[in-house]
């Protein structure tokens, strides 16, 4: 269970090379742009990058991990937030509880991706974005076994229920943006 999920230092998930090819703020201001949303849940929050870009745009912010260090330092980095230690297949929100539910770099270490997806339907109001790595050879991120090429994703996606599916275009990492219609 979890097998691939992150275990390196925690220094790592905000060394600002990484954060760069990351394009939080880019990212943010797509998923802001999209939906509009008041709040949003950070499923694979780690050190709450993400939860704390949103919380700096005024939303209100929840967040899983299944790691309680990254839980704790989350909660710490963002102390307005909600974190809860729970995989992505299994959230503990209530259906319809938040705006948005994003996957920042998470989705790849899913145990069951297409229930993860399903779980983040059930919870969000508006959507659910999906940033992840591109599928391709590279000394940063996770192996390329590991990642999931944009077929694989959108496969995922329309098993979990998702039809309306768009990519904005990043320099270099992959969003997937999903509408609940």
């Amino acid at each position: 269970m979890h097998e691939r999920r992150f275990s390196g230092e925690r220094d790592r998930l905000r060394a600002p090379d990484r954060l760069e090819r990351m394009e939080v703020s880019r990212v943010v201001d797509l998923v802001v742009a999209r939906w509009n949303p008041a709040s949003v849940l950070d499923v694979g929050t780690g050190t709450g990058v993400f939860a704390e870009a949103f919380a700096a745009r005024g939303l209100r912010v929840a967040g899983v991990d299944v790691n309680p260090e990254m839980v704790n330092e989350a909660s710490r980095i963002v102390p307005a937030g909600t974190f809860r230690l729970a995989p992505a297949e299994d959230l503990p929100f209530d259906a319809k509880s938040l705006d948005v539910v994003f996957f920042g770099h998470i989705l790849h270490e899913a145990d069951d991706a297409i229930k993860a997806l399903s779980e983040a339907a059930r919870v969000a109001v508006q959507g659910v974005a999906v940033l992840e790595w591109p599928p391709v050879e590279e000394e940063h991120g996770p192996p390329l076994e590991h990642r999931i090429t944009i077929e694989e994703t959108d496969r995922i996606a329309r098993a979990a229920g998702f039809r309306r599916i768009e990519r904005p275009r990043l320099h270099h990492m992959v969003l997937t943006l999903m509408d609940k219609e």
